[in-house]
């Protein structure tokens, strides 16, 4: 998906027709299929969609962090042009934590439960600096402060679970940042917490951002997220990437069946007289998931299967406004 807006940009990240497959009894099935997509430097670029479409197959996929016993990633995922699918056990423990940070969703399990919140920190400290032990220790400190925590130096002598939830993703983050890296991988980053911890978080990643030059992928379901922190957005929907386009555009002209379901399925304060929009169906399991036509023409039945592509392909709407299967072109809200 390249047009005249992406080539104008420098690239930090470029994903080519990445395929990640998972064993389900003897077989391999793709929960990411042929995605293409390209991450630019200094943005924070969005990736939305239902629980099961793929989203954090795909961030873990980046990282190289699936088990590989049931997992196999095709493709090529480039960060700063070397391509990370290929890359030797040594060179992705120089890669993780220090050139890219992971934010996962659930800092409980992430982190580990026996060593102090100073310890973790430091650890990636010590495999991506050459700071000496008190350089490490003041460096965490200054960390936790920059994440808002309010006593910096009890939170570092303390462990995960004497935290409360929105500690315990404010310690996550300030490991992620510990090394400073280029990109940020945030996954779900506010799911779980109460809706005014959830702000805090927010404004955080956007402090953050702003202090910094690097790039943030966010994943989330969350489209007022989004709206507040992307300045572009892919949809993903049962492993393919169905829309991409700067955000401002998506939420003024959001074309794809699937793009549009999701917007009209949010809670409008606009008229009390609008109807909630539901979606039916779910995304299908990888077993029955179709490789063929418009994954998303099952869901929308009243839409004619004549007027889906057979062999779906992007369509460029307008520059940096990709849109994948003609069938947008026709499709009206319905069911």
């Amino acid at each position: 998906m390249r047009s005249v807006y992406s080539m104008a940009r420098d690239i930090l990240l470029q994903i080519k027709d990445l395929r990640t497959s998972f064993r389900v009894e003897g077989q391999f099935f793709a929960a990411v299929d042929g995605v293409d997509l390209e991450i630019y430097k200094n943005e924070v670029f969005a990736l939305v969609g239902e629980s099961g479409c793929g989203k954090s197959a795909m961030a873990l996929s980046i990282t190289r962090l699936h088990n590989m016993n049931y997992t196999r990633c095709e493709g090529e995922v480039l960060f700063n042009g070397s391509n990370i699918l290929a890359m030797t056990p040594s060179e992705l423990n120089k890669l993780r934590g220090g050139q890219i940070g992971m934010i996962f969703q659930d800092p409980l399990t992430a982190m580990n439960p026996l060593n102090r919140v100073g310890a973790q920190i430091e650890e990636t400290l010590t495999y991506h600096t050459k700071l000496n032990r008190e350089e490490k220790k003041n460096r965490a400190l200054a960390l936790l402060e920059q994440v808002g925590m309010v006593d910096p130096a009890l939170t570092y002598n303390q462990f995960p679970h004497e935290l409360s939830g929105g500690m315990r993703q404010r310690a996550m983050i300030a490991m992620a940042i510990a090394a400073e890296p280029g990109l940020v991988i945030a996954d779900e980053p506010t799911t779980a917490l109460d809706v005014t911890i959830q702000a805090q978080i927010l404004d955080l990643l956007r402090e953050l951002r702003a202090n910094t030059e690097g790039s943030m992928i966010l994943i989330t379901h969350d489209l007022g997220v989004v709206a507040e922190m992307a300045d572009r957005v892919a949809v993903m929907y049962a492993g393919q990437i169905v829309e991409t386009a700067p955000v401002e555009e998506l939420f003024a002209n959001p074309l794809h069946p699937y793009t549009r379901s999701l917007l009209h399925s949010m809670p409008s304060t606009i008229t009390e007289e609008a109807r909630l929009h539901t979606i039916q169906g779910i995304v299908p399991s990888l077993k029955n998931l179709p490789r063929t036509g418009c994954r998303f023409a099952g869901r929308v039945p009243w839409h004619p299967a004549s007027l889906h592509e057979e062999n779906p392909t992007f369509h460029e709407v307008t520059p940096g406004h990709f849109v994948l299967c003609s069938c947008y072109k026709t499709f009206t809200l319905g069911g």
